[in-house]
């Protein structure tokens, strides 16, 4: 099985496309090696802008391309992104409904080592709050290539979030069923609904094959669009079963778990349990160990869904 960091997929498919859209621009606040944008650098050197270490501007020139008819994609890691840059994100692109697309790397505890500083827990609660601002969180590379090529076809503005390090596949190659703004049901179950997003998708897929070894149906329900959020899709399997978890690589407020939690409890109360990063600082370490730490794996996942059936 093949392991690819969903930022990569991004600028492979940003790079297949630009050999034919000279409008599409790439930028970066120092952090071109860490985009994975190097290479798109080197190739179309007049399509790409390096501002440094300076997120606000790197919004702010973004949305002024944008007005230019330009196709700007700026990636920045998404702890800064979402914090420093927030202001430009809400007026300069959001309010001004420009055409950027925000693509935050190393998101969630990808820069696991180096502490709170560095790991980007509110940015689902940050950016969905802004009107206007769309939020995706893809999966794996299959997903993250259908979602930068629809990405591609608007001119609405959009943060995506992908993390640091390769991920495992969750779909097939040649059998993703991607639907803009709709959210994928990777398995249908009649027991527990697990819903997640990200990296969190492939641990909830692992714990659902792990669940039915216990005798427990589990759907699992790839969530990669929080904004716009399927509603549809979470009314109907939440009608269905005896209960509910969420999982994301997020804090407990204004995240995933929040937004099912108000769609459930508004058309079919159930109960919501959500596994999340705690609302404190988390340990230092790489993400499988942040993960393993916290329950955010498929061991995780069963144990809490054991307890709550």
């Amino acid at each position: 099985m093949a392991k690819i960091a969903n930022k990569q997929v991004i600028c492979d498919v940003l790079m297949r496309e630009a050999e034919k859209d000279k409008d599409i621009v790439a930028l970066c606040s120092d952090s071109r090696g860490s985009a994975s944008f190097s290479k798109f650098a080197e190739t179309y050197p007049e399509q790409f802008v390096e501002t440094g270490i300076a997120e606000q501007n790197l919004v702010s020139i973004s949305a002024g391309l944008a007005k230019c008819g330009k196709k700007p994609y700026a990636a920045s890691p998404a702890c800064f992104l979402s914090t420093r840059s927030y202001e430009q994100c809400k007026v300069d692109v959001a309010y001004s409904n420009t055409n950027v697309k925000l693509i935050g790397i190393s998101g969630g505890v990808s820069y696991g080592a180096l502490g709170m500083s560095h790991h980007s827990a509110q940015d689902i609660a940050a950016m969905s709050a802004i009107p206007n601002m769309r939020v995706y969180l893809p999966s794996d590379r299959f997903q993250t290539e259908k979602l930068t090529e629809a990405l591609l076809k608007d001119e609405k503005p959009a943060y995506i979030r992908v993390g640091r390090n390769a991920v495992e596949d969750v779909y097939e190659e040649g059998k993703i069923p991607f639907e803009m703004d709709k959210a994928t049901v990777v398995r249908e179950g009649t027991d527990i609904a697990i819903i997640a997003c990200g990296e969190m998708v492939k641990p909830a897929l692992d714990a659902a094959e792990l669940l039915d070894e216990k005798g427990v149906s589990a759907s699992v329900i790839d969530m990669y669009c929080l904004k716009p959020l399927d509603k549809e899709t979470i009314i109907r399997v939440s009608s269905n079963v005896k209960a509910v978890v969420t999982v994301e690589e997020h804090a407990p407020f204004g995240g995933l778990g929040s937004m099912v939690s108000q769609v459930t409890g508004e058309h079919c109360p159930v109960k919501v349990i959500n596994l999340s990063l705690p609302d404190e600082p988390v340990i230092s370490g790489t993400s499988k160990e942040v993960f393993d730490y916290y329950g955010l794996n498929a061991q995780g996942i069963v144990k809490k869904v054991m307890e709550l059936i």
